[in-house]
């Protein structure tokens, strides 16, 4: 079975580079599992729709995820657990380089809000504000390989 994901486009030119390849996601009744292939699009169901990559990259691992924000710290994000193991300060900051948060990505993407500080746990404490709100996200880590 094929799965396929969408992305804002501030994360297109990540993923086509090879440098994103991982995705966070609510639940939902399927997500792609490992040894699958994934298709990954920019604006799918829009007319804008277009495939980032070509041939689909492989899961490699999907993994239980928690993201707590708060606006009590100043980078936003309070903690994050992959698989019920909490990621130490050093390991959030690369995890939200992984992601699209990083020095090099803010640039691709052109980035739109003030204030920013140079550091990913920052860049991604802000999306995940301003995307999802205040308190804890439970959801599923998506990893891929290019194929």
């Amino acid at each position: 079975m094929m799965v396929a994901y969408s992305f804002k486009a501030m994360f297109s030119p990540q993923i086509i580079a090879g440098s994103k390849l991982q995705t966070v996601r609510a639940d939902r009744k399927r997500h792609a599992r490992p040894g699958e292939p994934v298709q990954l699009y920019q604006g799918m169901r829009t007319r804008h729709c277009r495939k980032l990559v070509d041939p689909d990259p492989i899961c490699t691992a999907t993994r239980r995820i928690e993201i707590a924000t708060t606006v009590l710290i100043d980078d936003m994000i309070a903690t994050i657990l992959i698989d019920g193991i909490p990621l130490r300060p050093a390991e959030i900051e690369a995890f939200a380089c992984a992601d699209g948060f990083g020095v090099d990505a803010v640039g691709d993407w052109r980035w739109k809000h003030t204030g920013w500080r140079g550091s990913a746990r920052w860049n991604m404490g802000h999306f995940w504000m301003t995307n999802h709100g205040a308190g804890r996200f439970d959801g599923v880590l998506i990893e891929w390989r290019p194929a």
